[in-house]
């Protein structure tokens, strides 16, 4: 294709996606101090840095399944007064902007043209805000990948030791990170064999060094605390792989790359994310974040596709298929930024408010609102429940007993069908809305 058709045809659609980009990155900020529930991590991540015991004994029934990173950061912001959903929410913000800055920085180091760096950004920008709602959530995904895209600039610049350290420090933010430290490792050791074991060492030995502090901190072994149990199934894996309709046009762009250093990196990065992704998506309550690194290694891949390929026109193109879906699936997927749901949820934090006694809340973050202290983790202990981990009978016995004085769920049986059905025995719908049903106990 003539060059100067195919840069009119690039600069037209990143122009239209800066356009989108910007706009939902506008709608997304303005929303972060609203007392409105974007998703039930908000709670949960909040509630583990409020707690005193950041990893509850086993017969709580609250868990923690996370590494203890991002609550001690979410803990020190918060230190003077303030509300751990919207601290969260700006440094997840913070995050994902940084993460923006380090896909560009990478491709500089890797001699990109303005017009890659351009379509790399606003492709990762675009993604993450039209097919995912996490820009902007309570979450510490994104402080992990920025932490490690940090570590891969400092990698490019040769600090071995320094990069592994950040890599391993990401594993302590968000344990699910492990494409671009294992894609780097490996690059590593096909391209300098010493080099790329002296990395190794250096990144098992923080590693291993994390996990004895771990245990010497807490009592117990992190990888224990991981390994909570939750349902497994094909059926997970096969809904997850249908939602990457998004990686077709940026996966073929690269597979026309000429290969060198770069795409050689990209393209072990873009397979590992993908089989890691793939497999961590047939887990029950696995969220688009499995392909997150998928994301940001087809970005850096489109960086390079523009004037390294053969087939620079499907570079060109990749961001349209996110346009098209935004243009069909936007309203679908804008109700927890409109007044309505905002005026929803200020009516049902009243609502808890007015119930004296503890909650059980599947959304905690609606709870913590409330004033009232998270009392189950609804989704871990409806999976440690259903795996056989964990005897339901306790948590029964609290239902029946009107231990709450108000329930919110959106599963009835999401604690399991013996607790679903003490429910229906104990407690009756007061209302349903956009969070859930509301219970309160039969009289």
């Amino acid at each position: 294709m003539n060059q100067r058709v195919l840069d009119t045809i690039l600069w037209s659609v990143l122009g239209i996606t800066a356009l989108a980009v910007l706009w939902l990155l506008t709608r997304n900020i303005l929303t972060i101090p609203a007392h409105v529930p974007l998703d039930p991590n908000e709670g949960w991540n909040a509630a583990h840095a409020l707690a005193p015991s950041l990893y509850p004994p086993p017969q709580s029934l609250m868990a923690n399944n996370y590494p203890p990173l991002s609550f001690y950061l979410i803990r020190a912001l918060i230190r003077h007064g303030g509300d751990p959903v919207i601290a969260g929410r700006w440094l997840s913000l913070a995050a994902f902007l940084g993460i923006g800055a380090g896909i560009a920085a990478v491709l500089r180091l890797m001699d990109c043209s303005s017009r890659g760096i351009a379509l790399a950004v606003l492709f990762f920008a675009a993604l993450l805000l039209i097919a995912s709602d996490y820009v902007g959530m309570d979450d510490p995904q994104f402080l992990g990948h920025a932490l490690q895209v940090a570590a891969l600039i400092l990698l490019l610049h040769e600090r071995l030791m320094v990069s592994a350290l950040l890599f391993a420090a990401s594993l302590f933010i968000k344990h699910n990170l492990l494409a671009l430290p294992l894609a780097s490792a490996a690059w590593l050791v096909l391209l300098d064999r010493r080099t790329g074991l002296e990395f190794l060492f250096w990144g098992m030995a923080f590693v291993l060094a994390g996990l004895i502090a771990f245990q010497l901190g807490f009592g117990t072994s992190l990888l224990d605390q991981l390994a909570s149990p939750r349902m497994w199934s094909f059926a997970n894996l096969g809904d997850a792989a249908s939602h990457l309709w998004w990686a077709l046009l940026p996966a073929a762009a690269m597979a026309g790359l000429w290969p060198d250093r770069a795409s050689l990196l990209w393209a072990l990065y873009a397979g590992a994310a993908l089989m890691l992704g793939l497999v961590f998506a047939a887990g029950d309550g696995v969220d688009a974040n499995a392909f997150f690194d998928l994301a940001i290694a087809l970005s850096l891949g489109l960086g390079l596709t523009v004037d390294r390929s053969r087939w620079p026109i499907l570079a060109a193109a990749s961001t349209l298929p996110l346009l098209i879906f935004l243009a069909f699936r936007f309203q679908d997927n804008n109700y927890f930024f409109t007044r309505s749901f905002a005026a929803e949820s200020a009516r049902d934090i009243a609502f808890l408010q007015s119930r004296p006694g503890p909650a059980l809340c599947d959304q905690l973050s609606l709870c913590l609102w409330a004033g009232k202290p998270a009392e189950v983790d609804v989704f871990n202990i409806g999976e440690q429940i259903k795996t056989g981990a964990r005897d339901p009978k306790p948590l029964t016995q609290l239902i029946a007993a009107h231990q709450f004085a108000v329930l919110q769920l959106w599963d009835l049986d999401a604690l399991g069908p013996a607790v679903g059905n003490a429910i229906r025995t104990n407690y009756r719908a007061d209302h349903t809305d956009d969070n859930g049903t509301f219970f309160t106990p039969v009289n």
